[in-house]
């Protein structure tokens, strides 16, 4: 056999009783009862809990039946991520200080209400997966080996004149157990084995979805979360670069002005003792080299709070970082809006950070930098011809950038594949 042939096949084989599949098959199997028995306990435990409503002990059921599908959210979300790699975010579990406060919070929570709607929908579409999941499989596996289980797998049919038939696989009046005959359903069951994977993975859509949608936070959840840990990083962001002022203005600043402060008193000495004017000159020239390093210092710890070239405009202060990058930088810009001083920082810290990346690790022969602001939005776009490999969240400094941005409810992306290019995508809203 030819070896793309053979290679084609090895694929397809793997593409269908592969480790994924495998998995997505398991899935398909559980979901539906899981989901089948969830449905069946939470609509006795509503249906009792609201008969017994009248009475405290109808919502103590009733709060027992949000917590259970609460609980069912739970596997259901442990199943999909894994057996079907798919990450659900939990919502916050209700919480209170006491039984009643507990009842009261399980009762009022969003999340919880959510969960039990999930449960009831479920049903409806895991039974979508667990369809595909026979038809793909279990009938394309006794379809293809029916020449092999034709002789156990049969029936008797008694004929009117008495005679014994035994059929194993009949379609309107035709039996399809000899040659050629049984290749019919051989080939149907090699077609429903190629087909099982895409089939099951176009049936778990809709079940996803359901999950995704109902088992996740709202979106005034995820906000709200979102709003918490942005707060949280500019916090964070504020105090590094408090402690850092304090630090340099500390260890090089504030220890170059005592020098200064030193070399004038012994100025002031050398004088009234009337010292040599070389002596009185050497210490002068000292105190000289001091107080400039000490402006030099200054310019550049305000250069890192806020770059004075940031004053005429973004254009301009990208042209000038580029011309200092170590690589060759193609810079185009189209800012139509000039946005506000605090996203133009952003914008070039961001940049500044990207550049040096890019010049530290990437192996990039040179850098292309695009931005624009239009239409209610800042978008920066570097892109280098490296390497590539750069993941956020690998400690490659895009975390950092990711928490910066995310501060104004901006957003950024990495493309980065083996071999390159980069491509990191800034987008802030104006």
């Amino acid at each position: 056999m030819p070896e793309p042939m053979t290679e084609r096949l090895r694929s397809r084989a793997v593409a269908t009783f592969g480790p994924r599949a495998l998995a997505a098959l398991l899935y398909g199997i559980l979901s539906f009862p899981l989901a089948l028995v969830g449905c069946w306990l939470t609509l006795v435990g509503l249906l009792f809990g609201g008969l017994l409503s009248v009475t405290t002990l109808g919502l103590w059921l009733v709060a027992g039946t949000v917590r259970g599908a609460l609980a069912l959210g739970t596997l259901q979300r442990t199943l999909a991520r894994w057996l079907l790699a798919v990450e659900i975010e939990a919502p916050a579990l209700p919480a209170g200080a006491g039984a009643l406060a507990w009842r009261r919070a399980v009762l009022r929570d969003r999340a919880g209400w959510r969960a039990v709607g999930c449960a009831v929908v479920a049903p409806c579409t895991a039974v979508l997966a667990y369809v595909a999941a026979a038809i793909g499989y279990v009938y394309g596996t006794l379809f293809t080996l029916h020449p092999l289980v034709a002789r156990w797998n049969q029936r008797a049919v008694h004929e009117p004149d008495g005679t014994v038939r035994h059929v194993s696989l009949e379609f309107f009046g035709h039996q399809l157990d000899t040659w050629p005959r049984w290749l019919i359903p051989f080939t149907a069951g090699l077609l429903l084995l190629a087909v099982a994977p895409h089939l099951l993975r176009h049936a778990l859509g809709p079940h996803r979805a359901v999950l995704t949608a109902l088992l996740g936070p709202d979106a005034a959840d995820r906000r709200i979360r979102t709003l918490e840990e942005t707060r949280a990083h500019a916090v964070e962001d504020a105090a590094a670069t408090l402690r850092r002022v304090e630090r340099d203005l500390h260890d090089g600043t504030q220890a170059r002005l005592v020098g200064l402060a030193m070399h004038l008193t012994v100025i002031r000495e050398l004088i009234t003792a009337g010292a040599a004017p070389d002596r009185i000159l050497a210490v002068v020239d000292t105190a000289q080299g001091n107080a400039t390093q000490a402006i030099a210092d200054l310019r550049h710890l305000v250069k890192g709070i806020h770059p004075p070239v940031l004053d005429q405009g973004l254009p301009a202060a990208l042209a000038t970082l580029a011309a200092d990058s170590a690589l060759p930088v193609t810079l185009t810009t189209a800012v139509d809006d000039r946005p506000s001083p605090a996203l133009e920082s952003i914008a070039y810290f961001c940049a500044a950070e990207l550049l040096a990346n890019a010049a530290k690790h990437s192996g990039a022969s040179g850098v292309t930098v695009d931005v624009t602001a239009r239409g209610g939005l800042l978008r920066l776009r570097v892109i280098d011809d490296g390497r590539g490999g750069a993941v956020i969240g690998a400690g490659s400094g895009l975390t950092g950038l990711l928490a910066r941005v995310r501060t104004v409810d901006g957003a950024l992306t990495s493309d980065s594949p083996p071999g390159g290019p980069t491509v990191v995508t800034v987008e802030l809203p104006v």
